[in-house]
């Protein structure tokens, strides 16, 4: 191990895509980075969060053979490091004295150097580390080649405890392990509260994000570096894998990056079509699927997911299916072959009159003197989602469902229609910002995307009103409010929990907000069985909002009245009273 001197370091960034589960794999990924920073000349590559294990193993990790699964391959890497190259800070669950932590692991000179455990657990949102870890003790820093590094992983630097103790024992600079999750905005709240630790202790920090899609997250990494002034010292591209090595010198007290080309962040947009295709493309990757299938009507959630579906794997692997019934109009036929050229796809049309016939007529005696209604345009969808199933099972493609949060919000989905699928790529868009991205895609062709550049989209799908097409002259609107309205409510209910006397306050109409609210809840037992999808709002279906299925509550939509503290008796008392 050659002696380096203690006034300079140089830290290499391993903004990597780890898969759950891959305990080999990963940990051949960290030795393929460690190769490449040390031909970059690196003292130390840093990994995110969890890296051997995959970020988040969620209940896999409590399994015993999966534990020493991970610890074995931290041992195997730590042999390996006395060849001289450079050190791994690498995390990993770690189990000691009977308690599981979320670790990370200073691997050099052929041992395991240190070891710190995360202290903060996060328990919201989409995490649940608490269910699975036990917190460290406050840590202090990990002495390095003479530099004092102060490792608070992830959630330990959203709060003040952790970086305050690290900076009281002695550390000089701040590495952050992460496995920060994307949603749309993100980057300037980890930016903020990364200039707020900074500032606090005039240390500089070293904030390295995980990239890919597992299930229905995204991780975009945009890792980056702050001096001690607070100044951006560096950041990595988003949704891409990069292994950069960053040298840091001391200037007096504190540390400073030698300047590297920054990267811009994703704009809002662009950053969300983005995560939908990385979401995508590694679902299908890391679970083994051979392609996609899925139907293409000539509308526009179809067609954006498409163009979704060929920029994450290439039109070769993508197969659409038009599946027409005598509702079906001549211009969704024409619009959906025009996408289908313009994406160069793979495109069949299969008609599913006979196959609507055939359930009508097995369900005739049973439906015996009852008028037709919406159970017959339910029919239809459940007849293409089996049609699209029986492709999927007979080809090994998986279905990609269609379906955008607008419509998952209300309930205006078929169960067993088109609800079946795999994965779904817009489910956590709005049908405003499914358009948005629509246009988006014909103007711009993100870095990395295997589709074709320019229109992919046709004009028409864009403009046409939209309709499902299980009815004559059917439209959207007829159901629904139209989106302008309907999606700013949902936006209010969903994501910003607001009661309905709020948002009729900002001026919407108290009986569109309360329809919309009984259809919000009323559809949770669909949302239950709904495909996965990328998580790109603050608030998902799924991993974010957990709402009973079974629940009478509905807000009244008058203001609530406030709480009398004169009715309060029995409040909380300290420790060491009683209360009878």
């Amino acid at each position: 191990m050659n002696a380096r001197p203690s006034d300079r370091l140089s830290i290499a960034i391993a903004q990597l895509n780890p898969v759950v589960g891959d305990i080999a794999g990963n940990a051949e990924r960290a030795r393929r980075a460690r190769a490449q920073a040390a031909a970059q000349g690196a003292d130390l590559v840093v990994f995110p969060e969890l890296f051997i294990a995959g970020y988040p193993p969620e209940d896999l990790v409590l399994k015993p053979a999966f534990q020493a699964a991970c610890r074995e391959a931290i041992e195997k890497l730590a042999r390996e490091s006395a060849d001289g190259g450079p050190a791994l800070l690498i995390g990993t669950p770690w189990l000691d004295d009977g308690k599981l932590y979320n670790a990370v692991a200073l691997i050099d000179g052929g041992r395991i150097a240190a070891l710190r455990f995360k202290v903060d657990l996060p328990n919201y949102g989409v995490f649940d580390e608490k269910r699975v870890f036990a917190p460290g003790p406050l840590p202090g820093p990990v002495s390095f080649r003479g530099v004092r590094l102060g490792v608070p992983i992830c959630e330990d630097f959203w709060g003040t405890e952790v970086v305050e103790c690290l900076a009281e024992t002695g550390a000089e600079i701040l590495i952050v392990p992460n496995g920060s999750p994307y949603w749309r905005q993100k980057g300037d709240v980890r930016l903020n509260i990364a200039v707020a630790r900074v500032t606090e202790h005039n240390l500089a920090a070293i904030y390295v994000n995980q990239v890919g899609g597992q299930d229905e997250l995204v991780f975009d990494g945009v890792s980056f570096g702050l001096n001690a002034d607070r100044s951006l010292a560096f950041q990595l591209a988003a949704f891409q894998e990069a292994v950069v090595t960053t040298r840091w010198k001391r200037e007096g007290a504190s540390w400073r990056c030698e300047p590297v080309p920054l990267i811009a962040d994703a704009e809002a947009d662009h950053a969300d079509y983005a995560a939908c295709v990385l979401g995508l493309r590694d679902y299908v990757g890391k679970n083994g699927f051979k392609g996609v299938v899925l139907g293409l009507s000539g509308g526009i959630d179809s067609a954006l997911c498409a163009a979704m579906a060929v920029d994450a794997l290439g039109a070769a692997r993508v197969r659409c299916i038009m599946l027409p019934y005598k509702f079906t109009s001549q211009e969704s036929l024409d619009d959906a072959a025009a996408c289908a050229k313009a994406l160069g796809v793979s495109y069949d049309i299969l008609p599913i009159a006979e196959a609507v016939k055939g359930l009508e007529a097995a369900l005739a005696p049973a439906f015996a003197g009852k008028p037709r209604d919406v159970t017959e345009e339910n029919l239809q969808a459940r007849a293409r989602g089996t049609i699209l199933m029986g492709i999927s099972n007979k080809f090994g493609l998986m279905v990609v469902t269609t379906g955008n949060k607008s419509e998952m919000s209300v309930g205006y989905a078929t169960l067993y229609g088109d609800m079946n699928g795999g994965f779904n790529p817009v489910k956590d868009l709005y049908k405003t910002e499914v358009f948005r991205l629509a246009r988006l895609r014909n103007s711009w062709k993100p870095e990395g995307a295997l589709g074709p550049a320019g229109v992919v989209i046709p004009e028409n799908i864009i403009v046409r009103p939209p309709t499902a097409e299980l009815r004559e002259n059917q439209k959207d609107e007829d159901s629904l409010p139209p989106y302008s309205v309907l999606d700013p409510i949902l936006e209010r209910l969903v994501e910003r929990e607001e009661p309905v006397a709020a948002i009729v306050a900002a001026g919407f109409d108290l009986e569109t907000v309360m329809r919309v609210e009984r259809m919000l809840h009323l559809a949770e037992y669909k949302r239950r069985q709904a495909a996965p999808g990328v998580k790109v709002t603050l608030k998902n279906f799924g991993r974010d909002r957990r709402y009973p299925i079974t629940n009478r509550f509905r807000d009244p939509g008058t203001p609530i009245a406030a709480p009398d503290a004169s009715l309060v008796t029995g409040k909380p008392v300290k420790t060491g009273s009683f209360d009878f």
